[in-house]
C-alpha cells in the first residue's frame, strides 16, 4: 500500500512540475553567468580607459555575483542529476564564505581608492559613454531577472535561490548608483559624484559581504 506521505525528493523522481522549475532557476542563474561575465568585462574596461572608481567597483561586483550564480546553478543541477541537496548545500557553504570574503575585500578597495578621490587625491574620472549605456540596460534587465528569480525560489521553496535573487537586486542598486555617479560627472562635470557613487554602496557591499560569511543570505526562509 503506497504512503500518503509527501515523497522524500532523495529517494524518489521528482515529480515533473518540480523539475521543470528547478530547470527554470538553473537557467536564470546560467543567464546571471553569462550577463555578469560580459558585464563585468565591459565595466571594468570601460572604468580603466575613463578612471572611474564607481564603473571598476561596478565591474567587480559582477565577477562576486558570477560566483554566488555558479554555486546555486550547481546546487540545482544537483538535485536534477542526482536528486539530493547534500552535497552542494555543502559546496554552497564555502562558496558563501569566498563570496563573502571577496565582498569585504571590494568594500576596503572601494574605500580606500573612492575615499581618496574624492578628497581630491588622485586624477578625476573621464566621461564613460560605454558605462553609462552598460549601467542604464542592467537597470532595466536585473530587476527582470530578480523577480523571476524569486517566483521560482518561492516556488521550490529555495533559500539559496532566494539569496541569489537578493545579489541581483543588490546589483541593480549598485548599477543604479553608478548610473547616477558617471551621468552627473559627464554632464555637469561634478568630478566627485563618480567616487561619491562608488561610497554610497559601501554598506550594502558590507551587509552582504557579513550575511555571506555568517550564511544568512535569506532571513526568514524555511529549508529548502
Amino acid at each position: 500500500m503506497k504512503s500518503s506521505a509527501v515523497p522524500d525528493s532523495q529517494n524518489l523522481p521528482l515529480d515533473s512540475e518540480r523539475l521543470l522549475l528547478l530547470r527554470k532557476g538553473r537557467n536564470l542563474t546560467l543567464f546571471t553567468i553569462a550577463w555578469n561575465v560580459i558585464e563585468g568585462i565591459i565595466a571594468i574596461s570601460a572604468g580603466v580607459v575613463a578612471n572611474s572608481v564607481a564603473l571598476i567597483s561596478f565591474g567587480v561586483d559582477s565577477f562576486v555575483e558570477t560566483s554566488s550564480a555558479v554555486a546555486v546553478s550547481w546546487r540545482l543541477s544537483d538535485e536534477i542529476k542526482h536528486q539530493s541537496s547534500e552535497r552542494a548545500e555543502s559546496i554552497e557553504k564555502t562558496a558563501s564564505k569566498i563570496t563573502g570574503t571577496i565582498l569585504l575585500l571590494l568594500a576596503i578597495y572601494i574605500v580606500i581608492d573612492a575615499g581618496r578621490r574624492f578628497f581630491g587625491f588622485g586624477e578625476p574620472a573621464d566621461k564613460s559613454v560605454v558605462g553609462m549605456v552598460l549601467t542604464a540596460i542592467s537597470v532595466v534587465v536585473m530587476p527582470i531577472v530578480a523577480r523571476a528569480k524569486l517566483k521560482v525560489a518561492k516556488a521550490i521553496n529555495s533559500r539559496s535561490l532566494r539569496a541569489d535573487a537578493i545579489e541581483t537586486i543588490a546589483c541593480t542598486w549598485l548599477s543604479l548608483a553608478t548610473l547616477i555617479g558617471l551621468g552627473l560627472n559627464a554632464i555637469l562635470g561634478w568630478a566627485w559624484a563618480d567616487p561619491l557613487a562608488a561610497l554610497l554602496v559601501v554598506p550594502l557591499v558590507v551587509k552582504e559581504g557579513l550575511e555571506a560569511l555568517r550564511g544568512e543570505h535569506c532571513c526568514g526562509c524555511s529549508g529548502e
